[in-house]
């Protein structure tokens, strides 16, 4: 009698802990924080009004801008271009929630390709302002995103984002091409018959010279 009411006293205490432990775990699971979501605000010519993007209702827009700022995966340079090559300049705020974090300029249209600009005071900080050589699918992640911009053949296939240089049609000319192939052989080959035949007199001239001598 006094066993049974041993391990009934100890199953009892056992199911209360288990129940507690797990009322514990879901309260400090509910009490965790969670991640704002991500956003971008994009500012610039043609915009009249900020085009705020979010990440819960533009995924794709925002991870494709955010992506076209990284500076990680950019080519930093020592200077920038001249500020008549620039072009249209449009300011990309990063958000975390509504909470600004980090702020670059980008230059689509920049002359030389697209070019991205870090300034030195950040929302949150202070860092060193930068040049970075920007995306060549700038200007198409901007355009799909919703900045008036015209498309133009430095837009990339595979979605946003992309991933491959669109060529033009008009810049494949097959005849044209093979044309320029056949003049570039008809001139080697003239050369060389030039080569030869330099050659040749050389040759004949020397011998002429030798036999002259031995006469």
């Amino acid at each position: 009698m006094v066993r049974r009411m041993r391990r009934l006293t100890g199953a009892t205490v056992g199911a209360v802990a288990a129940l507690l432990l797990s009322l514990t775990s879901a309260t400090t699971a509910g009490a965790a924080p969670k991640t704002p979501p991500a956003g971008v605000d994009i500012t610039g010519h043609g915009l009249g009004e900020p085009l705020r993007l979010r990440a819960d209702t533009h995924p794709a827009h925002v991870v494709a801008v955010i992506e076209q700022v990284n500076h990680r995966g950019l080519v930093r340079q020592s200077g920038g271009p001249k500020k008549a090559d620039l072009g249209p300049k449009y300011t990309v705020m990063v958000l975390a929630g509504d909470a600004p974090k980090q702020t670059y300029d980008l230059y689509p249209k920049a002359v030389g390709g697209p070019r991205v600009y870090r300034p030195a005071k950040q929302p949150d900080r202070k860092v060193s302002a930068a040049w970075y050589l920007g995306r060549v699918s700038m200007s198409e992640t901007l355009r799909t995103a919703g900045v008036p911009l015209e498309r133009t053949y430095e837009a990339v296939s595979g979605g946003v984002g992309g991933g491959e240089r669109i060529i033009p049609e008009e810049a494949l000319n097959p005849a044209q091409d093979i044309n320029e192939a056949f003049s570039d052989l008809r001139r080697l080959l003239l050369l060389n018959v030039a080569v030869v035949m330099v050659i040749t007199v050389g040759l004949a001239g020397i011998a002429l010279l030798i036999r002259r001598r031995t006469h």
